[in-house]
């Protein structure tokens, strides 16, 4: 499925902006406005956070998995606790971005089953990767994970420094800093949204936290903060208190370990109109551009008569096509789709470009080769991406081949990106849960089709060209 090359233009922001505290870039400013606790001295600012912080952390932390592996299973390759660990790590950081704890600690546990190495995930295949992935969304990091797995085993260790890490493909500076202060000791900050967060709060920081000056400064102000001796336990206790008691629209300041040193709290309590809420500055999202796509459901049907299929059996097949292996869903399999343009998402024009898809990827047309038993529309189904809101228009075509389907996918443009499979694999199979939106759709569909039938046995379906 082709890109839109339309998009949404961004919105320049017109939040107002919180009062502003006095600038600072170090943590000797931790300690005011006034409201805040007062401090000795910046060196004593300094550990009075960072202990008070690991207290409540050692008390209030979350029994997570990734946080309980250390040694990997018997036989089962490296033998380092720290690489075992820092695998464990790479793992869930990866997975926990843009998803929640809950859902990733079931996707956790079910990878670390099948992969429990650095050196099983390197032997798996990327298809094997894509089925375990399935449903977390974001399937790019997916891909990576396996990038990064193969070439730290063809390298013979696992990086352990931030800025070696930073060397395997897919990890980025949080990655990096995640992986080698919590695997490895090393430290070194980590900046996430929960960490942003807790930093604006701390520091009153009215800033856009989008740009680059203020992401720079919130890596800065981190580091300065980051625990010499316990830099891995810091940073969590950050995440921590950000996913839990610092939330976005509900603080629990009044729980919270360091509230005596947040200057956002601080001018709160001074203005009304100022909320800690207003920290860090909310900046509009860019409006997600609008697509349309006709995605049809092909199914081969041959050994069927000219009434609708019940689609049991290895007779029924369904055709996948696999999309490129760069941009959206890289790599992925789905069913035949094709993007149309917003004017032109009637039936007719749809089919059209459909046919046109069809023929241009099988090599053949269809209809010479085939007869159509049945073609109706499914429906509709709308699919939210980051960045794309997109409309799947749903057909189901039930063909009775004159060829074998293996055969009909040998004579297609290329044949390594068709797959004809029956009903068993497509239940089986790890489709994106879009895809398996239009095929539960589809499922839905005949077996509302069936029930019409078996209620009128002597009616049988329209044949559509």
């Amino acid at each position: 499925m082709a890109k839109n090359p339309k998009a949404a233009k961004n919105r320049r922001p017109t939040t107002r902006r919180p009062r502003a505290a006095a600038s600072s870039a170090d943590i000797e400013d931790l300690a005011s406005p006034s409201g805040c606790r007062a401090a000795v001295g910046p060196t004593t600012a300094a550990a009075a956070v960072r202990a008070e912080l690991l207290r409540w952390y050692d008390a209030n932390r979350r029994d997570l998995p990734w946080r309980r592996a250390t040694e990997p299973p018997a036989g089962c390759g490296r033998g380092h606790g720290e690489e075992q660990r820092a695998y464990a790590v790479w793992v869930s950081e990866v997975m926990l971005q843009q998803t929640r704890v809950p859902v990733v600690v079931d996707y956790y546990s079910r990878w670390m089953a099948r992969w429990p190495t650095v050196d099983s995930l390197a032997a798996a295949t990327q298809e094997e990767v894509n089925e375990m992935w399935a449903g977390l969304g974001y399937y790019r990091r997916a891909r990576f994970l396996l990038e990064g797995a193969k070439q730290i085993v063809e390298k013979g260790k696992f990086p352990r420094t931030a800025s070696a890490l930073r060397e395997v493909r897919g990890i980025g500076d949080y990655t990096a800093g995640a992986i080698a202060s919590i695997a490895f000791n090393e430290v070194v900050p980590v900046v996430d949204g929960n960490v942003v967060r807790v930093i604006s709060r701390l520091y009153a920081i009215p800033d856009n936290p989008k740009e680059s000056s203020t992401v720079k400064r919130f890596w800065q102000l981190t580091g300065e903060l980051v625990d010499p001796s316990r830099p891995g336990d810091f940073n969590q206790a950050m995440m921590e208190l950000g996913a839990t008691l610092c939330s976005k629209t509900k603080p629990g300041c009044s729980q919270c370990p360091v509230s005596s040193h947040c200057q956002a709290l601080a001018l709160s309590n001074q203005n009304a109109s100022v909320k800690v809420t207003d920290y860090p500055r909310v900046v509009p999202k860019a409006k997600p551009r609008s697509d349309f796509a006709a995605v049809c459901v092909v199914q081969i049907a041959q050994c069927l008569d000219e009434c609708i299929a019940d689609a049991t059996g290895n007779d029924n097949l369904f055709l996948l096509i696999k999309r490129p292996e760069e941009g959206l869903l890289a790599g992925l399999w789905e069913f035949p789709s094709v993007l149309v343009n917003e004017g032109k998402t009637d039936a007719l024009n749809r089919r059209k470009e459909m046919d046109k898809y069809l023929k241009q990827l099988l090599g053949i047309n269809v209809k010479r080769r085939s007869s159509v038993i049945l073609r109706e529309d499914v429906g509709q189904h709308v699919h939210i991406f980051s960045h794309i809101r997109l409309t799947m228009f749903v057909e189901l075509m039930i063909l009775n081949l004159k060829d074998d389907g293996d055969e009909l996918c040998m004579e297609g443009q290329d044949s390594s990106k068709l797959r004809f499979i029956d009903e068993n694999a497509v239940d089986s199979m790890g489709l994106t849960s879009g895809i398996r939106k239009v095929y539960n759709m589809v499922k839905a569909f005949k077996e509302k089709r069936l029930k019409e039938q078996s209620q009128v046995p002597t009616r049988k379906s329209r044949r559509l060209k």
